[in-house]
């Protein structure tokens, strides 16, 4: 009997200390979870989760807007840029009101591969939809002389790596922004025999160049033209 009463308390012990620690291990859990979620909603207020912060490129290089006191967004902040650029975004955009900085830097990819293929091409008309006058006169030149020498272009534009502002103005009604190109291009040169003289469609090259893109904000057209173009 003595021996049974023992084992009987032996066994009420084991189940009250793995209650015990039961009970542990749930505080614990509970704990973890309040410290993850953050603190219940109280007498009807909705629980709040603090956002992460962007860890992504392209959530670090994305535009922020602050707003004054009516909702309506007052500045362009952009990563990185200098207060002069800031500034002519700015401008812009209160001059532009459909204008959107990373739609124009999509926008710019294109037009750099589009010009640039017209250009080996040779297609002035292409040319002269994409670029202002005077650019047009610079490219129309080199394929002049181009012409002149027989050599033929093949050159293909495997990646843009990055584009980026790096001057933005306005003086009304024209727009004008500045982008660095950093690209790679594959490109060979023939001579009027179609001997290669000059490069490899095996090795892409990178390039940098600086082109600034302008727009009147007055006229209907959406559509900027490259007015100059440089290397970076």
């Amino acid at each position: 009997m003595q021996l049974a009463a023992i084992a009987a308390g032996t066994e009420t012990v084991d189940k009250t200390v793995e209650i015990v620690i039961i009970a542990m291990v749930a505080a614990f859990l509970g704990l973890r979870l309040y410290s993850v979620l953050g603190r219940r909603a109280e007498q009807g207020e909705q629980p709040r989760f603090e956002p992460k912060e962007p860890k992504t490129e392209a959530a670090q290089r994305a535009p922020v807007t602050e707003t004054g006191g009516t909702g309506v967004p007052v500045r362009v902040l952009v990563p990185g840029v200098t207060p002069a650029i800031e500034r002519g975004i700015r401008e812009i955009s209160a001059a532009d009101k459909h204008f959107d900085m990373l739609a124009f830097l999509d926008g710019s990819k294109g037009a750099y591969r589009m010009v640039l293929e017209a250009f080996w091409k040779g297609d002035r008309a292409a040319l002269a939809e994409l670029c202002d006058s005077d650019v047009q006169e610079s490219f129309g030149a080199a394929l002049d002389i181009r012409a002149a020498a027989g050599e033929t272009f093949d050159y293909k534009l495997v990646r843009i790596e990055d584009a980026v502002i790096v001057a933005a103005e306005y003086r009304a009604p024209l727009a004008r922004i500045t982008v660095r190109f950093a690209a790679d291009i594959a490109a060979v040169t023939r001579n009027a025999e179609g001997t290669v003289i000059a490069g490899s469609l095996n090795d892409a090259i990178g390039t940098c160049d600086l082109w600034t893109f302008s727009r009147d904000v007055s006229s209907a057209s959406p559509d900027w033209l490259v007015d100059e173009t440089d290397e970076g």
